[in-house]
């Protein structure tokens, strides 16, 4: 595909790589870039950069230790411009 009808036609070109084809863009001849589907990201992918990154996974308390961090979130929806 041109650059041109790259260009003019983009969301098509996501809608294909979507469904897992991957498109070739050429300028001038020369192939300039690829569209392909993205990598689907699993568990395992997860597990392994925190692995990497030497983070631990989360311990028994963690869905505690979020609930108490939310506990701080403020619930005030009002409008910051109100008084303005």
């Amino acid at each position: 595909m041109t650059a041109a009808e790259a260009s003019r036609n983009f969301s098509t070109v996501l809608d294909r790589a979507e469904h897992g084809e991957t498109i070739t863009i050429v300028r001038h001849g020369r192939t300039v870039a690829t569209v392909s589907p993205a990598p689907k990201k699993t568990g395992r992918d997860l597990r392994l950069a925190l692995a990497k990154a030497d983070i631990p996974p989360p311990d028994d308390d963690f869905e505690a230790d979020i609930a108490a961090a939310l506990a701080f979130v403020s619930k005030d929806e009002r409008d910051p411009w109100a008084e303005a």
